[in-house]
């Protein structure tokens, strides 16, 4: 029996098919489900619903299921439907009635919605610290290859100097920007949705707002129909942010294959960390870059998957949405997956010095002689017409040492200022609050 039955069990075939692969993903939200327990209970027993001698052994022993989640000694019961009735059951079975009342005021609407949310938060601070990882690396690397020129592509035609400081500089300032939307995604994750139950409230004198602090929420879903109908748009909302971070990865690789290719040869890696061909005795594939482009372009995918397993749904619950979980749960892993291998790439790459000596490049600095030229008084025009005819008559010869000192350019990284925006949007997310509330929570 299901704890929402009541005599008549329902076909296994159908039991089989509506649970699906959900118990996998039930695991994950383990310890969520008991914290969101935990502050319940105690916001039942300060509103009169709940005895303390009741609070007292129902808190310890979802300190003691908390501990056995982290200890990994936890499972789901073969019968048990999801991770709300295993843990009902695991507090009945050792207290009797007084595990029963733990589900008083809830439904499990709110209660799945709730862990999402305690898991969203939680993943989104593991790839904040992810992203930070990388972000300094490839400031670092910045600074040390500022004076290492590269070519600059436009169509993937050669088209001006820039440099590997340029390059690796690019990537950190679009991870700080990649980081905006995430905290706009933060702020829909950080509300409290417990108390909506089935999306309709309670006719139990609940206090929403204790649940909301003893959670570390910034504040609650104040209209319990609108929490219900967060579920699907806060995914979607989060997927998209992460899809930014996707695409910034995406586009990191694309030019790191292409870089490592034999025509280019701008970088290359140790012999470990790429891979071989079981008949090519001299290849050298960028295996990690390939499987991360792969990745981010699937996660790429995400926002839409989402947006059309929900679009035509009315307001209220539906079974539809549990099929989320497997699509988006997972893209956390994903992500973090990627920018950790990109991590290790970025800090084993090696760059090809005095790469613009090389003859064939020196049309990459007509636009530097034709600034020349407009410098000593020559109409733009002017000097662009002269320098195309020097190059369509071979006899363009360029010094090769641009001077670029604008803000943001060779020249001028402003890597200083990047990274000071990078911390600022950081530290906007305020883990230290959620960790602090966690704490209060699970104290003995």
């Amino acid at each position: 029996m299901k704890i929402w039955q009541k005599d008549i069990n329902s076909l296994e075939q159908v039991e089989k098919f509506t649970v699906g692969h959900d118990k996998t993903w039930d695991l994950l939200l383990a310890p969520y489900d008991v914290l969101g327990s935990l502050a319940h209970i105690q916001m039942l027993q300060e509103v009169g619903l709940l005895p303390k001698e009741d609070l007292d052994a129902l808190s310890t022993a979802l300190k003691e299921i908390y501990q056995s989640i982290l200890n990994k000694d936890f499972t789901l019961d073969e019968n048990a439907e999801d991770i709300h009735s295993q843990i009902e059951f695991l507090l009945t079975q050792k207290l009797g009635d007084a595990g029963k009342k733990i589900h008083s005021a809830r439904s499990r609407n709110d209660q799945v919605l709730l862990d999402l949310k305690l898991f969203m938060r939680a993943e989104i601070e593991k790839l904040v610290q992810s992203v930070e990882v990388l972000f300094k690396l490839l400031i670092e690397k910045s600074e040390q290859h500022k004076n290492d020129l590269l070519p600059g592509y436009t169509h993937l035609q050669l088209a001006m100097p820039s440099s590997f400081g340029l390059w690796l500089g690019a990537y950190a300032e679009s991870l700080a920007d990649d980081l905006i939307p995430l905290q706009a995604a933060f702020k829909i994750v950080n509300k409290n949705p417990l108390g909506s139950a089935a999306g309709y409230g309670s006719s139990f004198p609940i206090s929403r707002q204790t649940t909301t602090d003893l959670l570390g929420f910034e504040e609650m879903n104040y209209n319990v129909v609108y929490a219900q109908m967060g579920r699907g748009k806060t995914e979607r909302i989060v997927a998209s942010a992460l899809s930014n971070f996707a695409a910034t990865l995406s586009k990191l690789s694309m030019d790191a294959i292409l870089f490592l290719n034999q025509h280019f040869a701008f970088i290359s890696f140790p012999e470990e960390l790429t891979t071989g061909s079981s008949i090519m005795p001299h290849k050298k594939n960028p295996d990690v870059f390939e499987i991360i482009r792969a990745h981010c372009n699937r996660l790429l995918s995400l926002p839409n998957e989402i947006n059309l397993l929900s679009a035509n749904l009315t307001s209220g619950y539906h079974r539809d949405f549990q099929l989320m979980k497997e699509h988006f749960m997972p893209a956390f892993k994903n992500l973090n997956d990627c920018l950790e291998m990109a991590t290790l790439m970025i800090s084993n790459l090696t760059v090809q010095k005095d790469i613009l000596h090389d003859p064939k490049y020196a049309n990459l600095f007509s636009v530097e002689e034709v600034n020349k030229l407009v410098l000593q008084g020559m109409p733009f025009r002017d000097a662009y017409k002269v320098v195309g005819k020097n190059i369509a008559e071979g006899n363009f010869a360029p010094e090769t040492q641009p001077a670029h000192v604008h803000e943001g350019s060779m020249g001028n990284l402003c890597n200083d200022k990047i990274a000071a925006a990078f911390k600022k949007s950081v530290a906007s997310f305020e883990f230290d609050k959620i960790t602090s509330a966690y704490e209060k929570l699970l104290a003995p």
